[in-house]
């Protein structure tokens, strides 16, 4: 992000504990120290320019999960880029013994990524490999160095 122009805009989420009862046990400052899988950071920290990911579906918006963003302006509670605005949306993350609500914007910044969450299926190894501009810029991380060539022959198109 510091080879982007500009000044850092930093959204800090809003969260609170679902349950009155757990309210001491967990303190906010601990929910806002987990960085958890599709969650957005506490501290949201971008600049117009920047590349960022979408988190979460906005379906509302057409916008889906995995979708990649170029920010144009930065708000207080709206991001905007072209002609979609971004908002801030709670998340209530499932995968923790305590619930607890964030309200943050749900793009992390994404200079890089892969192309699938998901394992690859057959051919999506040679259509990343050509879609890098520059060959120094493909790394490829492979158990013991190799990749496995699954054809199907059987199948007809």
């Amino acid at each position: 992000m510091s080879h982007v122009e500009g000044d850092v805009v930093e959204y800090l989420s809003l969260e609170n504990v679902m349950d009155t009862k757990q309210v001491t046990s967990y303190p906010i400052e601990f929910s806002n120290s987990l960085e958890l899988s599709g969650v957005p950071s506490h501290k949201l920290r971008l600049k117009i320019g920047v590349p960022i990911l979408l988190m979460r579906n906005l379906g509302a918006l057409r916008l889906w999960n995995g979708t990649l963003l170029q920010i144009i302006h930065l708000g207080r509670n709206i991001i905007k880029r072209e002609i979609v605005l971004i908002p801030r949306i709670p998340i209530i993350p499932t995968d923790l013994p305590f619930q607890f609500k964030i309200i943050q914007f749900p793009p992390k910044a994404a200079f890089a990524m892969t192309i699938k969450k998901k394992c690859f299926s057959h051919g999506e190894l040679n259509v990343a490999c050509s879609r890098v501009s520059n060959p120094q810029n493909l790394h490829i991380l492979a158990q013991n160095d190799k990749t496995k060539n699954v054809v199907y022959r059987n199948l007809k198109f």
